[in-house]
């Protein structure tokens, strides 16, 4: 079973795939990941319809936030901003998002939102890092909805303890649903709706983890092909004899409003 080029090979493709931005094209035929049954991004366009202002916190290479603008071209909103940390996704959101009028601003993941309060109608994001409340309470309007699809508790910690061993019960707890919940509600927002998925994930060569790690730097955050390559000799040597390396992922939506008052 599993794939006849070497190990060396498919390390070597992994490691040498570029990293910036959301687009995960480069994983077809080689890794797959189950889709929540909500739709985020179509989702979200269809919300875009509906309002004036818009923000996309942390908004990688833009490629989530231009499908959505895609949906709303008919009746766009006026003013749509957008926030990214790292350098290589700034520029590549840039470029993409210009065509569409957004301003694209460099922050810093723990900065906040250099925005004036009561600025937005909807703040989106997907995948943040974390989730500032009281800053996303603050530039929403009085009625203004934070959408958001969150990554969860343990998301694919098979693959992750492959690497780093047993982790901690409470591991990532800070991306537990109910806590999110409770931060939002402490920072003045309403809880509209909150929904919670588990999804399956295979990888079908070792090639496909190095660049997963490599791209979703904060599953293993000390990873480099050369500290971890026991564990990637290991994983090839299962799937060669076993079939795709299973792993499971965990994502929740939120609909999220600031009350009118």
């Amino acid at each position: 079973m599993g794939n006849s080029r070497s190990f060396e090979d498919l390390v070597a493709e992994g490691a040498a795939v570029p990293t910036e931005g959301w687009d995960f094209s480069w994983f077809e035929g080689r890794a797959t990941e189950a889709r929540p049954s909500w739709g985020y991004a179509r989702s979200a366009g269809d919300r875009l319809i509906w309002v004036n202002t818009v923000l996309d916190v942390q908004t990688g290479g833009g490629e989530v936030l231009d499908f959505a603008l895609s949906r709303a071209a008919a009746q766009p909103p006026m003013m749509v901003a957008a926030t990214e940390g790292w350098p290589p996704n700034v520029a590549k959101a840039t470029e993409l998002l210009r065509s569409r009028g957004v301003v694209v601003v460099a922050v810093a993941g723990d900065a906040p939102l250099p925005f004036a309060d009561a600025a937005f109608d909807l703040v989106l994001s997907r995948h943040p890092v974390r989730a500032d409340w009281p800053e996303i309470a603050r530039v929403l309007r009085p009625g203004g909805t934070y959408f958001a699809q969150h990554v969860g508790p343990r998301s694919a910690f098979e693959l992750v303890e492959h690497f780093l061993g047993p982790q901690p019960e409470g591991a990532s707890g800070a991306r537990d649903p109910e806590r999110e919940r409770a931060e939002a509600e402490a920072a003045g927002l309403e809880t509209v709706g909150l929904r919670a998925e588990r999804l399956r994930m295979e990888f079908n060569d070792v090639g496909a983890v190095v660049h997963f790690l490599r791209k979703v730097i904060w599953m293993v955050p000390d990873f480099t092909v050369e500290a971890y390559e026991p564990q990637l000799r290991s994983l090839h040597e299962q799937i060669e004899a076993t079939g795709p390396f299973v792993a499971h992922s965990t994502r929740h939506l939120f609909d999220v409003r600031k009350p009118l008052r």
